[in-house]
Formats: C-alpha cells, sequence, structure tokens
C-alpha cells in the first residue's frame, strides 16, 4: 500500500492552455478514491500525470512520503487498467497475465504461482487457457485487472474501465471491484464519469469541473451537503430539482420563499450559515425523492408531462408556470397523476438545498 499526496499540482500545454489547475489532495493507505466529472474536466489526466505518463507543469507528486515527479514510470510501484482492455490477441489469458512477470525476469516457479492466486481471486481459473477472442467483455477486463495484481502493486489506477460494458455487466464488475479492494487492502484512484459508479465505490469521492476540485468527501456528505450548485446538480439520478427564489420575508424563527411567478414554495426554519436578506434571490435545490405530490391548493402548481415507471417506484415530470422542469419521485403507485393534469408540488424542508447567487451552499 501507498498513500498519495498532490500539492499544487498543474497541468499546462504549449498553447497556453490549462488543464489542472492547481490541484491539492491526500489519499490514505489504502483507500479507494474516485474521481468523477464531466468529460473534460482533467480526471483522467490527473490520473495519467500520478502514473507518470502525462509530464507535471508545476507542483509535486508524492508516492508512499517519496517525490516521485522524477521517477519513471515503470518504477513508481503501481498498476493502470485502462478502458481498453489492450489484451494480446495471440497469447492465452494465462500468457497475457503472465507477461510483465516474464519481462522482469522472474523464474517459470514464480510466475505460475502468481497468475494462479491472481486468478483465482477474479475467479478466472477455468479461462487461463482461453484467448481473448473467446471472452466476454466482463471476462477480458476481469483478465486485464489480473494482469495488473500479478504484478503486487502498491498503487492501483483505473481509468473508466468498465464503460465498455452492458449495464449488468457494470453492476457486477462494480461488486467485484469493492470485493477485491478489501481483499487485496491496496489504494485504488478510480476515474469515471459515471456518479453512480463512484457513489457505489469510492470511500471519498472527488468532484471534478474544469480542471479545479470542486468537492472531496465521503458519497452520502457529497450527496446530503452539496458544497454548490455544480456538485448538486452532478450527483443524483434524476437530478436534483432547482429552482429560482426570493426570501419573501426574514425573521429569527422563519423564513418564507417565493418562486419568481409569486407563489408560495416554502416555510424554513432552518438556521443558515449566512444570513438571508429579504428580497434576495436565491436557487433553493429538493432531490426529487423529498418532492411530494400533493393537492393543488396545498403546493405550487404545475402539469404532469409524463410519468416513468421504474417498478417499484414512478418518476414523475412536472412543468411550472414558469417554465422550470421539476421531478419527483414517489411509491404511490395507485396516485399517480395522468399526462396534462394540473398538480401541487410540495418540498420537504428538512432536506432542502439554498445557494446564493455565487452557487455556493448557504
Amino acid at each position: 500500500m501507498t498513500n498519495v499526496k498532490l500539492q499544487g499540482i498543474r497541468k499546462q500545454y504549449g498553447d497556453g492552455s490549462e488543464i489542472i489547475k492547481g490541484i491539492d489532495l491526500e489519499i490514505q493507505e489504502g483507500e479507494f478514491i474516485v474521481f468523477v466529472g464531466p468529460s473534460g474536466c482533467g480526471k483522467s489526466t490527473l490520473l495519467r500525470m500520478i502514473a507518470g505518463l502525462e509530464e507535471i507543469s508545476a507542483g509535486e507528486l508524492y508516492l508512499g512520503g517519496q517525490l516521485a515527479n522524477e521517477i519513471a514510470p515503470a518504477k513508481r510501484g503501481l498498476a493502470m487498467v485502462f478502458q481498453s482492455y489492450a489484451l494480446y490477441p495471440h497469447m492465452s489469458v494465462f500468457e497475457n497475465m503472465a507477461f510483465s512477470l516474464k519481462m522482469s525476469g522472474q523464474n517459470k516457479s514464480q510466475i505460475e504461482t502468481a497468475v494462479n492466486k491472481a486468478a483465482a481471486i477474479l475467479q478466472i481459473e477455468h479461462l487461463l487457457q482461453r484467448k481473448p477472442k473467446d471472452l466476454s467483455g466482463g471476462q477480458r477486463q476481469r483478465v486485464a485487472i489480473g494482469r495488473a495484481i500479478v504484478r503486487q502493486p502498491k498503487l492501483f489506477l483505473f481509468d473508466e474501465p468498465l464503460s465498455n460494458l452492458d449495464a449488468s455487466l457494470r453492476v457486477q464488475m462494480r461488486i467485484e471491484l469493492s470485493r477485491l479492494h478489501q481483499e487485496l487492502a491496496t489504494t485504488m484512484i478510480y476515474v469515471t464519469h459515471d456518479q453512480v459508479e463512484a457513489m457505489t465505490l469510492g470511500d471519498r469521492i472527488v468532484v471534478f469541473n474544469a480542471g479545479r476540485i470542486e468537492q472531496v468527501g465521503k458519497p452520502l456528505e457529497l450527496y446530503e451537503k452539496p458544497a454548490n450548485l455544480f456538485v448538486a446538480g452532478f450527483l443524483g439520478a434524476p437530478k436534483i430539482n432547482l429552482l429560482s427564489v426570493v426570501a419573501e420575508s426574514v425573521a429569527d424563527d422563519e423564513i418564507v420563499f417565493q418562486n419568481l411567478t409569486g407563489e408560495f414554495v416554502q416555510r424554513s426554519k432552518v438556521n443558515f450559515e449566512r444570513k438571508l436578506q429579504k428580497g434576495a434571490g436565491y436557487t433553493l435545490g429538493c432531490r426529487p425523492e423529498h418532492v411530494s405530490l400533493v393537492d393543488i391548493d396545498q403546493g405550487m402548481k404545475g402539469v404532469c408531462q409524463f410519468v416513468e415507471h421504474l417498478g417499484d417506484s414512478c418518476i414523475v415530470y412536472v412543468g411550472l408556470k414558469d417554465g422550470t422542469a421539476m421531478s419527483v419521485k414517489t411509491q404511490q403507485l395507485h396516485r399517480l397523476p395522468e399526462k396534462g393534469q394540473e398538480v401541487g408540488l410540495a418540498f420537504d424542508s428538512a432536506h432542502t438545498h439554498l445557494f446564493d447567487e455565487a452557487g455556493l451552499r448557504m
């Protein structure tokens, strides 16, 4: 195992464009940490910088307490698993997994022991004599992971390893990766744009946006207490409902919010970290599972646009008068509105989020 420390890490290309804009982060020994963010946010670039495949423009990278900026990739004690399996098609599974050990000069007995142990961990012992063309996508990805395990690295780097798999295989592989981390107890850094993978796999999540870190924390911490509008909107499916509101009245014991069409939205008795101003504009956020369908005279008015049936629950999509789109997750399957029907919406005041004009959590 090894810990990773990033201090002021930057990546700039010759044309002056800066992809990584000053990253400070500490990853503890044995931690499974997930880098998540939209395409182009810099998460894969940062992973490649840790691996030594991209040059660091500025800042310091420490691996196990040792400055690693100038250490060659092969000597960093890490293994990387890519989105592409990159298996040698003419070699068997055993030969693919054994290749790096063979190149490093290990003897036949050592190689067999290492490969068989990795195959047992990944439950692919019965596949060792097959060629890659005879394997499913999930099996090929296991082989790619096994190729990394046999090297006994101090640090695993995963760059969107499940994105080529279908939905059911992704779920299965997420479970297996979590089990693998528990069994190996090795530090793992995992890059994905899939927030479901991030929420289910990571001990902690690092949310990236445009080359910067927006927030770092445990999955539920980020979901329940997003630092800003970007994090709130990125994590969660369906997305969080965001509504422009005005603080119509501000008192010590109660704050009343209205939407931009003057409808009552919510009374709040929450003590905010900063004092709210009467008449000031804010963004109120509430996740679909914390919005309820109520009688028209009891909440904001909207029109049902579509109902998505998920089996154990439904997502009701509602359009408000001002054009804002809202979604409600409900398990009251016997009380679903019809398309075009007017409905009332109410927010659970204990689970709402308020953001200021700069998008920061209040």
